[in-house]
């Protein structure tokens, strides 16, 4: 099927920089919506960043200014640029990618098993 590879978690101090990358492969015709969602313990999974099939973004108020979201669609992969971290933007960090796999199919929705950032300090 469709398989999401995620990297560039850990732990950097408040003030650096992460950059996330997440991979898709397996059998996948199109895409057209790829996201980043996080979530901290014990709150609710939140949309951090959205791109879709033809570079339009979104990104939440609390990250806005500060993450840049990116696709390289021959690829398959979206990353994350992650500026100015903060401590409250700890969390497990998802990948979400709507694909389809095959010409006139339907759309499904596939999730990476997550990413560990902790910003220290």
């Amino acid at each position: 099927q469709v398989q999401l590879v995620e990297s560039g978690g850990g732990l950097v101090q408040a003030g650096g920089s992460l950059r996330l990358s997440c991979a898709a492969s397996g059998t996948i015709f199109a895409i057209s919506l790829m996201r980043w969602y996080r979530q901290a313990p014990g709150k609710q999974r939140e949309l951090v960043a959205s791109i879709n099939s033809s570079g339009s973004t979104n990104y939440a108020a609390s990250v806005r200014g500060r993450f840049t979201i990116s696709a390289d669609n021959a690829k398959n992969t979206v990353s994350v640029q992650m500026n100015n971290l903060r401590a409250e933007d700890t969390a497990v960090y998802y990948c979400n990618v709507d694909a389809t796999r095959y010409s006139g199919g339907g759309y499904y929705d596939y999730w990476g098993q997550g990413t560990q950032v902790t910003v220290s300090s």
